[in-house]
C-alpha cells in the first residue's frame, strides 16, 4: 500500500496518507503486515522427525548404486529395494522416487500404463516347478542376419532355467531350451522327468508341432497354451525377453549367433543372481530358490 510513488515528487507516499484516502485502519494494515511477517519467517519443512540422512547424501547413494549395478535402465523401486535389503538403508520408496525423479535418473525404458486388460488373473504361482514358460525372439546380427534366441523362465520367481540362440529357428530350437531346464531342475531327461509341471507358449508355429508337442508329453509336461488375443497370460518370459532385450539387444550390434550366445548366457547368469523381482520381496529369483529350499521339511 506505501510502495505507490507520487509522481511530483517522486517519493513514495507514507503509510499514514494512503490510509487516509482509502479510509483503511492503519490497526488493520499494521496487523496484516505482522502475520505476513511472521507467516514468511517460519520456513516450510517436512513435518515429523527428520530423516537418517539428508537428500543431497541420499541422492549421492543412488547414483552410487546405479553406477555398480550390472543392469541399466533400472527403476526406482529396484534402487530403493538394494538400498533397504543389501545396505540397511531405511529411506521411502517415494523419497527415491522423487530424487530420481528430480535428476532425470528414472528408467528411459518405462512409459505411462496401458488401458487395463481383459485377463486380470493371477499368472505366478506360489512354489517351483508348477509352470514354466518358453518363448522366442528375433534378433539381428551382422553376419548371420536375423537369428533367433529361445528361453524357458520359471513362473514362481522369474528364473531362466535354458536359453539358446540359434540360426534357425525351428521347433527343435524352440525345445532346446526346455531340455536344459528339465536337465537342470531334475537332473535328468529321462521320460516323465518333468511330471506335474505346466508348460505354457504362445500358439507359434514351433510350438504347435508334433515335433514339439510329443517331446513335452515325453518329459511329463502338461500343456498351458496362452490365450489367444490375450500375451499377458504368457506375461512371466515376455517380461523377461523384454528385460534381456533393455540389457543386452538394445542399442548394440552383435556380430553372429555366436557372440549373441555368449552375451545371452552372461546376462542370464548375472540375472539369476543379482535381479531383484518386487514379487519375491525383492529377493533375487536364486535367493528365492536358495530360501525355498531351507523352508522345505528335509532341508532341516
Amino acid at each position: 500500500m506505501s510502495g505507490t510513488t507520487s509522481a511530483a515528487t517522486g517519493s513514495r507516499y507514507g503509510i499514514e496518507r494512503v490510509c487516509a484516502a482509502w479510509e483503511y485502519p492503519r490497526s488493520t494494515y499494521y496487523a496484516q503486515a505482522a502475520r505476513q511477517a511472521e507467516a514468511t519467517a517460519r520456513a516450510p519443512g517436512k513435518r515429523g522427525p527428520k530423516p537418517e540422512i539428508d537428500d543431497a547424501t541420499l541422492l549421492e547413494k543412488i547414483r552410487a548404486d546405479l553406477a555398480n549395478s550390472p543392469f541399466t535402465g533400472e527403476g526406482h523401486r529396484k534402487v530403493h529395494a538394494r538400498l533397504r535389503y543389501v545396505q540397511g538403508l531405511r529411506v521411502g520408496r517415494t523419497r527415491v522416487r522423487r530424487l530420481m525423479r528430480e535428476h532425470r535418473l528414472l528408467s528411459p525404458h518405462r512409459g505411462q500404463p496401458g488401458p487395463a486388460k481383459a485377463h486380470d488373473g493371477r499368472i505366478t504361482t506360489d512354489a517351483p516347478n508348477v509352470r514354466w514358460a518358453t518363448d522366442g525372439a528375433k534378433i539381428w546380427t551382422l553376419e548371420d542376419g536375423w537369428v533367433w534366441a529361445f528361453t524357458t523362465v520359471e513362473h514362481w520367481n522369474g528364473e531362466c532355467l535354458g536359453h539358446h540362440a540359434t540360426q534357425i529357428g525351428n521347433r527343435f530350437a524352440a525345445y532346446e531350451p526346455v531340455a536344459q531346464a528339465v536337465a537342470r531342475v531334475f537332473g535328468s531327461t529321462h521320460q516323465a522327468a518333468a511330471r506335474g509341471v505346466e508348460l505354457r507358449h504362445d500358439h507359434g508355429s514351433q510350438y504347435l508341432t508334433d515335433y514339439f508337442q510329443q517331446q513335452a508329453k515325453f518329459h511329463g509336461f502338461t500343456p498351458s497354451f496362452a490365450f489367444v488375443g490375450e500375451p499377458e497370460t504368457n506375461g512371466v518370459v515376455e517380461r523377461f525377453t523384454r528385460t534381456f532385450k533393455e540389457q543386452i539387444i538394445h542399442g548394440r550390434t552383435y556380430r553372429n549367433v555366436a557372440a549373441l550366445q555368449a552375451a545371452l548366457a552372461t546376462f542370464v547368469a548375472t540375472y539369476n543372481q543379482h535381479w531383484r523381482l518386487e514379487k519375491l520381496g525383492f529377493k533375487t529369483p536364486l535367493e528365492a530358490r536358495q530360501t525355498f529350499q531351507q523352508s522345505q521339511p528335509h532341508a532341516a
